[in-house]
């Protein structure tokens, strides 16, 4: 028996970083949007072990410090049994690329083995189980599209009307989501910036709800994207090119380095996906469209 699992990547289409708090962590204002980029999780039964297969999977770890091996320690520890289950990972989601795509196969994990195991855990308990794991491990599950505050842990769905186009600029290597966060408080030190305590953009809810794709694109923000590019300049040319070839609205996604544009309909984001391949300034594009729905069962 087995079981597989197709899981989502998120774009921020808001991330408000508020100040440092005394345990390492910032308070967020993390309005996630759940693409269809997607990876696909499938469990067996076997000893516990992690196997990573698709496009640019160098550096995924596939010992235990794999996020979807830790979800499936979890999940075991939770039930009071052993952690049964042999995972293979299938990528298309970009690694390391602000696209929370360790987070989604966690998620993906929880989800498989609950039923690979036949365990009855209610979508509260694993939605719990995730935020344990990692700030956007949560997300995955839910799908759609959520503004998380805390860690961005504490979610809450956000209406969205219609359908919005992307293309996703993906970069050479990846950011560490560490590294951005750390760059971000030393920017700001350095500029003798008070961060002040974020809120939701009543303007980016409102094009949500309306369904309105060019006041959208006005409204993006990230309070990350200026550490990005400190740690990486080349973004800026990428994020210009996309200005340049009539995108909506661009912003690097959560922590980088995977740029996101925002286009007007499909056939837009065709040609905004051919101009930037022209330019020469990603490694690879990619086209996308949401909300869509969190990790879900395939098999």
């Amino acid at each position: 028996m087995s079981v597989t699992v197709k899981v989502p990547a998120k774009v921020n289409l808001q991330l408000g970083v508020g100040p440092l708090r005394d345990d390492g962590y910032h308070d967020l204002v993390n309005v996630f949007h759940a693409v269809s980029l997607f990876d696909e999780v499938t469990v067996t039964p076997g000893p516990l072990a992690v196997t990573v297969a698709g496009a640019s999977v160098e550096g995924v770890p596939t010992g235990p410090d794999n996020l979807a091996a830790k979800a499936v320690v979890r999940l075991a520890g939770h039930l009071g049994r052993a952690p049964e289950a042999s995972v293979h990972i299938e990528k298309a989601i970009p690694v390391a690329g602000g696209m929370a795509g360790g987070s989604a196969d966690a998620a993906a994990a929880l989800l498989a083995c609950a039923r690979l195991w036949e365990a009855d855990v209610p979508l509260p308990v694993l939605m719990d189980l995730a935020a344990d794991l990692g700030s956007d491990v949560p997300f995955a599950l839910l799908g759609g599209t959520a503004v998380g505050l805390g860690r961005g842990e504490r979610l809450t769905p956000l209406s969205c009307e219609g359908e919005f186009h992307w293309v996703f600029a993906l970069a050479d290597g990846g950011l560490s989501t560490p590294a951005v966060f750390a760059e971000c408080d030393r920017l700001r030190a350095a500029f003798e910036a008070e961060a002040g305590w974020p809120h939701e953009s009543p303007d980016l809810l409102a094009a949500l709800a309306s369904g309105d794709a060019k006041a959208l694109g006005a409204a993006l923000t990230n309070d990350l994207q200026p550490a990005a590019l400190s740690l990486r300049p080349s973004l800026g040319r990428t994020l210009a090119a996309g200005r340049e070839f009539g995108a909506l609205g661009e912003l690097v996604s959560g922590s980088g380095p995977t740029c996101a544009f925002l286009a007007a309909d499909a056939e837009h984001a065709a040609e905004l996906a051919a101009a930037l391949a022209e330019a020469g300034v990603a490694r690879a594009l990619a086209a996308a469209t949401g909300p869509v729905p969190g990790a879900h069962v395939l098999s």
